[in-house]
């Protein structure tokens, strides 16, 4: 049965956040050629109230035809931001109508928070002693609000497991592919990403777009730099290579390539292998050896460092996971 998955739509909610699960999710495809094509999840919207009209932040209300108890069959709630969240935003409190829909999920259900929806999860106590991030203008407050939460406003989303919150508006889309890439690997998210057209990882967190949304114009930009890294990740980079190729000293690439990308080169670089890694483990039967070599990490313990540090796992687990429906 495909994965049930429950959007909440609150008065005042942003109709583009609200969308962001039904377009990733929705349109998620099996790549296993025993159910190729096959919906992997199922999204359905509902509202704390019985069916009937919910407002938008836009000049058009939006009709959900599905009350707070869908929420009772849902494997993973989903909360877009809302512009109407009351004392959730103002006191750290539910309205009793939240508390009553929130009473209908069950134990152990997946909760995602998109934007300012990290609110709502915080004042149901999900987030308590957890990490979460939420829009970077509203961190401070959020933080201030939510004291037993380790907000962390820079990056553009975080998993922690039963518990992911994403950082404001298009960060929904980032963590929507993550949560497709974790359930069925790389191939199906690179899929839905790309008839999305939208990047199937973006570099960097939310902290390059605070105060530089734009790389200002004189700066010279670092792309090129990036693309022939991508090219040789098997090889050993070092950052004086990765300035050659923009004619700047070291300083100065390394200052502007933060600028631009949001991490240093070398997390940069660290990233791209990960990833390569992930593909090779997932669509080759390449040795363990092997794909340490030409992700770039050079040695396997090399790579089991990295892939624990990033993803929890070991390649040998992360291979078994994506790999068992293909045997």
């Amino acid at each position: 049965m495909p994965h049930r998955i429950a959007v909440l739509a609150l008065d005042g909610l942003l109709p583009f956040e609200l969308g962001i699960p039904q377009r990733i999710f929705g349109r998620s495809l099996s790549s296993d050629p025993r159910t190729k094509g096959r919906n992997l999840y199922e999204v359905v919207t509902c509202s704390v109230r019985p069916p009937g009209p919910v407002r938008t932040d836009a000049d058009f209300t939006i009709t959900v035809e599905h009350g707070p108890e869908a929420l009772a069959t849902a494997d993973t709630v989903v909360i877009p931001a809302s512009y109407e969240l009351g004392p959730v935003y103002g006191e750290g409190r539910l309205t009793h109508e939240l508390a009553a829909a929130f009473a209908h999920i069950r134990p152990g259900t997946r909760m995602v928070s998109i934007c300012t929806g990290s609110y709502v999860l915080a004042a149901a106590g999900y987030l308590d002693g957890r990490p979460a991030t939420t829009h970077w203008s509203s961190a401070d407050h959020f933080q201030r609000l939510f004291p037993k939460v380790r907000v962390d406003p820079d990056v553009l989303f975080i998993d922690d497991g039963d518990v992911l919150t994403s950082a404001g508006v298009a960060a929904g889309i980032d963590l929507c592919l993550h949560i497709v890439r974790r359930d069925h690997g790389t191939a199906v998210a690179n899929d839905v990403a790309r008839r999305t057209v939208v990047p199937p990882h973006r570099d960097g967190g939310q902290a390059q777009y605070i105060q530089r949304p734009v790389p200002e114009t004189q700066f010279a930009a670092t792309t090129t730099a990036r693309a022939w890294a991508l090219g040789q990740l098997e090889r050993p980079i070092l950052l004086r290579d990765m300035a050659q190729q923009e004619s700047m000293s070291v300083r100065t690439f390394t200052r502007r390539f933060r600028e631009e990308v949001g991490v240093s080169p070398v997390q940069w670089l660290t990233r791209q292998r990960v990833e390569r890694a992930r593909q090779l483990l997932e669509s080759t039967d390449l040795s363990i050896d092997q794909v340490a070599r030409n992700a770039g990490f050079g040695t396997p313990t090399s790579l089991r460092q990295h892939l624990q540090a990033a993803l929890g796992v070991s390649p040998t687990a992360y291979r078994r996971t994506f790999r068992a429906g293909r045997a």
